[in-house]
């Protein structure tokens, strides 16, 4: 039986990541060809998430954050935590709480995982509602700047960039590539992590089909909107939840795309803050 550590964090969103879990807890093939523990970081919620997960779900391991944590330090305390118990796992998952699986979600991602012989990352598939077959995250590579999402295929398909919203890391990629970088906040620690794991040989797969749903979130943050007052533009972009928090994406594009690149983003992430009436929305 495969060991799986299924990593969790959450914030005032009860509802949803009670559905999460119930359709985690539904999955065909648990606790026959894989067992689940789950690690889920409540960072700071204050409408009963933690009450109502230890109660309807008490083989939960529930960790309390500080309530600043968000997503990716939560994921960071989530995987420290897991890697504390004494069960020694054969994978990591990552999962959104406002994901939907479907009922063979992790068998599927774990028969892509047997595909790449457990050496590569596999990132899940999601479409924006049930059979909608229209992706909300997933996985996909930059053809001439632009982002293009990998659809579903009958083969694996290599991608550079991933959404962390449903990933399978195997204990062998870990082991080299080590956890997600508690140095990001909230975003970009997903896409830190596939780069990583390439530069040190690792290949980067998304599912075959889509595994379950999730709601797209709004493409532009506030601090891109023409309409948006300055001082509240600054405030979101040096927001943890801004997605180009300037220093961060500094790290980020640094450690990856070199010196030149962070240097010219950094500066026109400001520009568009000024003037964002100049950029197509």
């Amino acid at each position: 039986m495969k060991e799986i550590a299924l990593l969790i964090t959450s914030f005032n969103r009860k509802l949803k990541t009670l559905q999460c879990l119930e359709s985690l807890f539904s999955q065909k093939g648990i606790n026959s060809s894989f067992k689940l523990t789950i690690f889920l970081v409540d960072d700071g919620s204050t409408d009963g998430t933690f009450e109502a997960v230890s109660g309807r779900f008490p083989s939960v391991t529930i960790i309390k954050g500080t309530g600043d944590l968000f997503w990716n330090r939560g994921m960071h305390l989530a995987w420290k935590t897991a890697l504390q118990s004494s069960i020694s796992f054969d994978y990591f998952i990552w999962l959104n709480d406002d994901v939907v699986l479907y009922d063979d979600a992790v068998s599927h991602i774990l028969d892509c995982a047997d595909q790449s012989k457990s050496r590569a990352i596999v990132c899940g598939i999601l479409e924006t509602q049930k059979f909608s077959s229209t992706i909300s995250y997933g996985g996909g590579n930059k053809i001439n700047g632009r982002y293009h999402a990998n659809l579903p295929s009958a083969k694996l398909q290599s991608c550079t960039i991933i959404n962390g919203n449903f990933v399978l890391i195997p204990n062998s990629v870990f082991q080299v590539v080590g956890t997600i970088d508690a140095v990001f906040p909230h975003s970009l620690g997903d896409h830190d992590y596939a780069l990583r794991a390439i530069k040190l040989g690792f290949k980067c797969y998304t599912s075959k089909k889509f595994i379950g749903y999730c709601e797209l979130n709004p493409t532009n943050p506030k601090w891109c909107l023409p309409e948006v007052k300055l001082k509240d533009r600054i405030r979101s972009l040096y927001s943890p939840l801004g997605n180009s928090h300037p220093y961060y994406y500094f790290i980020y594009e640094q450690r990856h795309f070199g010196l030149f690149t962070a240097v010219k983003h950094f500066i026109s992430i400001h520009l568009r803050l000024l003037m964002p009436q100049l950029w197509k929305q």
